[in-house]
């Protein structure tokens, strides 16, 4: 896709600050355009950025000085903006989930097959040295043949701290779909993809209570289930074990372990960058710390995006449409699962992406 890409940014809630701090000053980007509902928001943002102009959501998305849209808006509204960027010959990175619901997820892919243009998705945090580090242990050999893993992410909720936190109690909200994404995508980039999965999935609470901001003390309804567990069968033959859950105060619990025949590995929490990669070794009498091998060091929210607009015919984007696709799918069949109680084979499959080599901060 070529380098110096424009990129407009749509949504300028809590995250937007971490894109903007990693984006801001790299030479393969240039934000042009920022656009949010509130307009007193965009106009504030854009009066700290030289150069860049705040616009109407329509007017952004049909600009001629944006090439890619950033999409950082709720994930109800991940897919309606997708489709307008696309619509307007626009490559998209959005944040995740990909969309609310799989059939807008396929329509968003499907309209961009159509229209030549890319899609690109959260999280790449996956990119960073933690998960690659530790993909780099599977794939050296050091546990021998992947047999399993867990995945564990457990929280009292983030209505405890997020002032607007509605979006994460319905549709395309609770713990797996809001979470699940750093999971899901650790365990493709570890394991390979999934072909089948078995769910069961609780709401044990009807409403939630703002902590924080203006708001706080304010009660807002539960539409979603607040916690999920299930097992999710790799094509490659190894079983993954994952709970989701916006209904603990705290866990002790390893974020993913990998065990193999001759090793486990314990891997670091996937919503940050980098983290302890250890090893257990069958003949060891301790866990080992790895050093970084792999990933971009010091990686920050957006690195992803780089990553996309510097793909080309010889390598594809590593944050990619393609596997966002396949974890919605995944995660999706997980809730329906629970909700039907049975087991469910996936549709879609991602061949997981190339590794990322141990890459400075100033060469990311």
């Amino acid at each position: 896709m070529g380098d110096a890409h424009r990129v407009g940014v749509v949504g300028l809630g809590v995250i937007s600050r971490a894109y903007l701090d990693t984006l801001v000053g790299r030479p393969a980007v240039r934000i042009t355009a920022v656009a949010d509902l509130d307009a007193s928001r965009s106009a504030a943002v854009a009066a700290g950025l030289p150069g860049v102009e705040a616009l109407s959501v329509g007017e952004l998305l049909s600009s001629p000085d944006v090439d890619t849209v950033l999409n950082l808006t709720v994930p109800a509204a991940h897919a309606e903006i997708a489709l307008g960027a696309i619509e307007h010959g626009k490559h998209v990175y959005g944040e995740k989930p990909l969309a609310a619901t799989l059939p807008e997820a396929r329509a968003v892919m499907a309209a961009a097959a159509e229209a030549g243009v890319g899609v690109g998705c959260a999280p790449d945090t996956v990119l960073g040295t933690g998960i690659q580090t530790a993909r780099a242990a599977v794939e050296a050999g050091r546990i021998g043949r992947p047999l399993s893993a867990s995945a564990v992410m457990v929280t009292p909720g983030h209505e405890r701290w997020h002032p607007n936190p509605d979006f994460y109690y319905t549709t395309g909200g609770g713990p797996l779909l809001d979470m699940g994404p750093y999971y899901l995508a650790s365990l493709v980039h570890l394991l390979g993809p999934v072909r089948a999965v078995i769910g069961a999935a609780g709401r044990l609470r009807a409403e939630r209570v703002i902590g924080s901001g203006p708001r706080a003390g304010e009660r807002i309804p539960v539409e979603v289930d607040s916690h999920v567990s299930g097992v999710l069968e790799h094509v490659g033959g190894a079983l993954t074990t994952i709970t989701t859950s916006f209904d603990g105060v705290a866990t002790t619990a390893t974020p993913i372990e990998v065990h193999g025949e001759t090793g486990s590995l314990a891997v670091p929490d996937p919503n940050h960058f980098a983290g302890e990669v250890r090893l257990f070794a069958l003949d060891d009498t301790e866990w080992r710390t790895l050093p970084p091998s792999a990933g971009y060091v010091d990686g920050g929210r957006g690195v992803g995006l780089l990553d996309f607009v510097a793909a080309d015919a010889r390598r594809a984007p590593r944050a990619s449409g393609e596997l966002a696709l396949h974890v919605l799918e995944t995660m999706t069949a997980l809730l329906r699962s629970a909700e039907e109680g049975r087991r469910i084979e996936l549709t879609t499959s991602v061949r997981p992406p190339d590794p990322v080599p141990l890459t400075a901060p100033g060469d990311w």
